[in-house]
């Protein structure tokens, strides 16, 4: 858990202590128990209400400070719209927004779920208990100097008073392990690439044995018996040795075919000889995005028991351009054993993932594979920040994705694929080239990724414009997103674990 919140669940007859948060509807109607705590400072809410023209709307908000009529030393009053349509999102949202107003001053917070008919069920408390977590996350461990206002006077004490307190806690549990997950990614994510590097990568990684999750690590000598030529050619201008690392959770009934994903691990990108421009280039540190979630999936996954066995695999590089870097014009032999041309040595990640999708589709025989990658400046250009792109080669799991990311957030937006954009990765001196030129350039690159999958139900998902650098959001303020995590494990829980 982030150190800036300490988060609890107590029943609604609890004494309020420092700050009172409240929820109200779109008629600036409260629920029964809130009402109470209130008490005489209702008519207070009232009245600010009309002067700030405050009407409840969803995540709007309404602070007061030192109001008649009720202990709390603060009251914040937080919308949301109409009750009866809210969604998970919605829950989640208002999580992040009330704490987004009262973690910075840290102290006692105390948080009534409810709505205006009833206290909030168990899991709509708990989306909101997940909301203040995911927003409470920041990284700011390299920073020697607080602002006054981060003075880390202090972590914030919430305790969010609920209708069924044992019920809550049960429901926050997964919860809490999901969330834990998006915040090991998030971290990855924004660790700079001096401290998180190939072996350091791999070697964070292996703490998931503490959860029960069984982690391989194959080194370069491994992956050169492997024929692992295509990772390999990627990280050989580096003095960072690669890695791939293999996790296994198995959760589900022995010998059930697994599920498995798949993240591109490049720890910093600079493009190798095809070199990238200056501007912009430090955030190529994040350039390991597909990683970090896949590794915060195995976490969530592990953590809360998940039924199911599953596979994450992690190919970890670094693109470098020094005298030993491979050169555009290079053919290399991929583990399948098909070749490829090097056009671009700045398109690299698909070549990492070339090798680590044969892996795990010939050693495991999975159901399916996801693989995530920030892989194309070119989604960004079709999407924005908004969606990720996905390509899938079977419909199933396609509308399945499609639906996790719509009940989470994490959404994701279905892109072509056909015969057509892949003749254009077609080479003349090998099997296929390693970029098919500007047009449709995040398609060719799902055209490369499909050659490898070996007719395994399979969906990319190129996240370059979500895993990192996206716009700040009510549930994250941190560079590094955390994306996937959430996305995925809801995939897994609604299709392909065990029913308890």
């Amino acid at each position: 858990m982030p150190d800036a919140v300490k988060l609890g669940f107590v029943p609604f007859s609890i004494a309020v202590r420092g700050t009172l948060v409240a929820f109200c509807d779109d008629t600036l109607k409260f629920g029964p128990a809130t009402r109470k705590a209130l008490g005489a400072a209702a008519n207070v809410v009232r009245r600010a209400a009309i002067a700030n023209r405050f009407k409840g709307k969803l995540a709007a908000t309404l602070d007061i400070l030192a109001p008649d009529g009720v202990k709390a030393d603060r009251l914040l009053i937080v919308g949301v719209g109409k009750a009866s349509t809210l969604t998970e999102k919605d829950l989640l949202r208002l999580g992040g927004v009330a704490a987004g107003k009262v973690l910075a001053g840290g102290g006692a917070v105390t948080m009534f779920a409810e709505l205006p008919a009833a206290a909030m069920t168990a899991a709509q408390a708990s989306n909101v208990a997940a909301g203040v977590r995911l927003r409470a996350y920041k990284f700011d461990r390299y920073k020697t100097k607080k602002k006054d206002d981060d003075n880390g006077a202090t972590r914030t004490d919430v305790s969010v008073a609920v209708g069924d307190v044992a019920a809550a806690r049960k429901a926050f549990s997964p919860q809490s392990h999901i969330v834990d997950g998006v915040v090991l990614a998030r971290e990855l994510v924004n660790e700079p690439p001096n401290v998180l590097y190939p072996v350091e990568f791999a070697r964070r990684a292996t703490h998931l044995r503490k959860l029960g999750v069984n982690v391989e690590v194959l080194d370069v000598k491994a992956m050169t018996r492997l024929g692992m030529g295509a990772l390999l050619g990627v990280g050989q201008g580096s003095t960072q040795p690669s890695r791939t690392v293999i996790m296994r959770w198995n959760g589900g009934k022995r010998g059930e075919q697994p599920v498995a994903f798949v993240g591109k691990g490049v720890c910093f990108d600079t493009g190798g000889i095809s070199i990238k421009p200056a501007g912009g280039m430090e955030e190529m540190k994040g350039d390991m995005g597909g990683a970090a979630c896949v590794v915060g999936l195995m976490h969530a996954l592990a953590a809360r028991k998940a039924k199911v066995n599953a596979i994450g695999a992690i190919g970890i590089v670094e693109n470098m351009p020094d005298g030993n870097a491979q050169r555009p014009g290079d053919i290399v032999t991929s583990m399948s054993g098909q070749t490829i041309e090097i056009i671009n040595t700045d398109a690299e990640g698909r070549l990492v993932l070339a090798d680590v999708l044969w892996y795990v589709a010939q050693k495991f025989k999975p159901k399916f594979m996801v693989d995530l990658a920030t892989l194309t400046g070119a989604i960004m250009v079709a999407l924005g920040t908004e969606y990720a792109g996905m390509f899938s080669n079977n419909d199933q799991l396609a509308e399945r994705l499609s639906a996790a990311g719509q009940a989470t957030g994490e959404r994701v937006w279905r892109m072509p694929l056909g015969p057509e954009y892949d003749k254009l990765i077609d080479s003349q001196s090998a099997d296929m080239k390693n970029t098919g030129g500007r047009h449709g350039g995040s398609i060719t690159a799902a055209q490369f990724l499909q050659r490898f999958v070996d007719n395994t139900p399979w969906a990319h998902l190129d996240v370059a414009g979500t895993a990192m650098g996206a716009p700040k959001t009510d549930i994250n303020q941190s560079w590094g997103s955390g994306y996937g995590v959430r996305l995925l494990d809801r995939l897994v829980a609604e299709h392909y674990e065990a029913r308890r």
